[in-house]
């Protein structure tokens, strides 16, 4: 089996510091903690916990898209908050990315994150999909 392998999306912000976007090894992907950062690396959606979390899950897409996988492959989301306040419109942006797909997920009220406005950082495990996808919905 393979080593690590870092993982740097062109078109994304870069990291802040020394760290990739993601790191694949073992069947898995780690995300490194997401900012709603663009291109350039201003802050979208300054002041609004929903568009900010909105557009960290449109770039995790993009980051497990690079690596061979997409959200329903999330198996286990952090995130990290300014506000308690803030976690309707974060759960919205959450439903609207995810569906049906639920994956495990701890939320924790922080001091502050990086940058003025920043509300919201998320960071995700997702498993590579294998050749046959055997995922199954909850039984009832």
């Amino acid at each position: 089996m393979p080593g690590p392998s870092m993982l740097m999306v062109p078109g994304l912000a870069p990291p802040v510091s020394h760290y990739a976007h993601a790191v694949t090894g073992a069947g898995q992907i780690f995300v490194s903690g997401l900012l709603a950062l663009d291109e350039q690396g201003a802050l979208v959606g300054r002041d609004d916990a929903g568009a900010q979390a909105a557009f960290i899950f449109a770039t995790l897409a993009k980051i497990l898209e690079q690596a061979g996988a997409r959200l329903e492959d999330v198996v286990k989301l952090s995130l990290f908050v300014t506000d308690l306040a803030d976690r309707g419109a974060i759960d919205a942006a959450r439903r609207q990315a995810f569906g049906t797909w639920k994956p495990a997920s701890t939320l924790v009220a922080v001091a502050g994150l990086i940058g003025d406005g920043t509300l919201v950082e998320i960071d995700a495990i997702a498993c590579l999909p294998a050749q046959t996808d055997t995922r199954q919905e909850p039984k009832s």
